[in-house]
């Protein structure tokens, strides 16, 4: 289908829409994802995911028999895959044959992007009972899984989530990597290609679960974020555990120099980004009224949420002037009610207080890493790897459409620019891999679940391998074999050793530990979460 967008674009958007009520199959229409390694061993024709990956194990003696691709139709809630297509099943069914069938030897699982989180959901659904779940029992991930190696893990989210769905604009989403080249340049929607575009990724109820995760206590309030002091150029060294702890005291020396206010995700102009928080006069938008917005005959009408607001919702938008985590949500509830009706039904964004509470053995919680608990599994080994050295999405400058009657009322002001606070084109951008910001791939293997926490209480060993950006030598590199982006990094060398080893049985320790470029360790430590279980009080007269 790669053709059909330049060539039948309304037919396209048509058939990769999903029913806006049902978050499932619309009437008439059915799209099915390709099964086997096929499905995703090449986007187009010389682009390619999987195929050096699978390639490589090929040479170390993988064959059909001992692969499996776990194809799933990334458009639909992680839930939602299981109801119409029975894919969580088919995955416990095809990882149960792998273990008969090559002598109770256990299986290693490489999630790629939006995989981390469709298995971190399935590693609580084959265990949970029947019918909401698999009913494989609690041991199920003990006796089937060696390692799960989780690759570009978006397991907190990811800002730039919160640009395509407020305004369809963020940089690389998915939905433009899954277009045609030229398609938003050439315009051939005209002036609606973008509400086009939105009207399509706001069926996508998985498009809901990159949503930050974590609210304030992770990703920052208005006036701090973990990266606080971040700076947008400087040399990266390879640093073992012992220089990690080494480094903890310098980096508290950093200069105050002017910096970022990340926490601020979304403001309404520079000034707003920049101002001391005491400055700022906010409306609370949650509480206004919508009003109507008249129709303008001018205009090709294709329906988003934001025809229902009228200019009254858009000036409330507007006025609350900068959001931050805990506000995003609710921000995404006035704007698209509809959508998040949907989405807040199979995902959650919070911090769980007490993981007994009966609540969490709802699917909703089950791929957010901060509600939900890793499985019984003391054998097994979690590995994020990810690239670094690339300036990745954080915070974003918005200011209003002068065309709102028409268009998105809403864009990113690409006018803003700051080089000392890595803004750019109306993006704050901070360290990661492009699309995935380090905290979100390194915080849970670097603190939530490091050693025993109450997210991994079993003490799962989980180990961190960054692989620092370099890009392609020369023209014959292609996409280069050291790139930390993160699609290319899929042919990065040095994370192909890595996941070669470990498919031939190397343990993490084996494999050298940590492999660190980044700050994560510190941006960890500057998070404060409760990683202790709860130890109830009981009090006597």
């Amino acid at each position: 289908m790669f053709g059909t967008p330049e060539i039948r674009p309304l037919c396209w958007v048509e058939h990769m829409s999903l029913d806006n009520e049902t978050g499932l199959d619309p009437c008439g229409i059915r799209v099915r994802p390709v099964s086997g390694l096929v499905a995703a061993d090449y986007f187009a024709p010389g682009y390619f995911v999987w195929a050096v990956l699978i390639a490589n194990l090929a040479r170390i003696g993988y064959e059909d028999k001992t692969m499996y691709m776990a194809a799933y139709d990334w458009r639909l809630s992680f839930q939602n895959t299981e109801v119409r297509d029975q894919t969580l099943s088919r995955i416990k069914s095809n990882i149960e044959l792998l273990v008969a069938t090559n002598g109770g030897r256990k299986v290693v699982v490489i999630p790629h992007s939006m995989g981390v989180l469709y298995f971190l959901h399935f590693m609580k659904w084959v265990e949970a009972p029947a019918p909401m779940g698999g009913g494989g029992g609690p041991d199920w991930c003990s006796k089937h899984i060696k390692a799960v190696v989780n690759i570009g893990g978006p397991f907190l989210g990811v800002p730039k989530a919160i640009a395509g769905l407020f305004s369809a604009e963020a940089k690389d989403i998915a939905v433009a990597r899954a277009l045609a080249p030229g398609f938003l340049d050439n315009d051939i929607f005209q002036f609606q290609t973008l509400q086009h575009v939105m009207r399509m990724s706001r069926t996508w109820d998985s498009t809901m679960s990159m949503i930050p995760r974590g609210g304030n206590t992770i990703w920052g309030g208005l006036d701090w974020s973990p990266e606080e002091g971040n700076s947008c150029a400087k040399k990266r060294e390879k640093k073992n555990e012992t220089q990690i702890a080494d480094q903890a005291g310098s980096e508290n020396a950093v200069c105050k120099a002017k910096s970022a206010n990340y926490g601020r995700i979304i403001s309404f102009g520079k000034d707003v980004a920049e101002a001391p928080s005491s400055d700022i006069e906010r409306i609370d938008f949650r509480g206004a009224i919508k009003g109507h917005s008249a129709a303008n005959t001018t205009c090709r009408d294709v329906w988003t949420e934001y025809h229902d607001m009228g200019f009254a919702g858009i000036k409330a938008v507007a006025e609350y002037k900068t959001y931050t985590a805990d506000s995003l949500v609710d921000l995404l509830h006035f704007v698209a009610p509809k959508m998040m009706a949907r989405g807040t039904a199979h995902f959650s964004y919070g911090v769980a207080d007490n993981l007994d509470d009966p609540k969490y053995k709802h699917y909703k919680y089950w791929s957010n890493p901060l509600e939900t608990r890793l499985p019984n599994a003391p054998d097994m080994e979690i590995y994020s790897l990810y690239g670094v050295g690339l300036p990745t999405e954080r915070a974003y400058v918005y200011k209003l459409s002068p065309h709102a009657e028409c268009s998105i009322p809403f864009k990113i002001d690409t006018s803003a620019d700051d080089e000392d606070t890595c803004l750019r084109d109306g993006v704050y951008s901070v360290d990661g891999d492009e699309t995935v910001p380090v905290l979100s791939a390194g915080f849970m293997c670097a603190k939530g679940w490091r050693g025993k926490t109450r997210f991994n209480p079993s003490g799962i060993r989980t180990y961190i391998r960054e692989y620092n950006h370099l890009p392609p030598a020369n023209l014959l590199e292609g996409r280069g074999t050291l790139s930390g982006a993160h699609v290319d990094i899929m042919g990065n060398f040095a994370l192909i050793e890595d996941v070669i080893r470990i498919a031939a049985g190397a343990s993490g320790e084996e494999l050298g530990g940590d492999q660190v470029y980044s700050k994560i360790f510190n941006w960890s430590e500057n998070i404060n979460l409760q990683l202790d279980e709860e130890i109830p009080v009981h009090s006597s007269s």
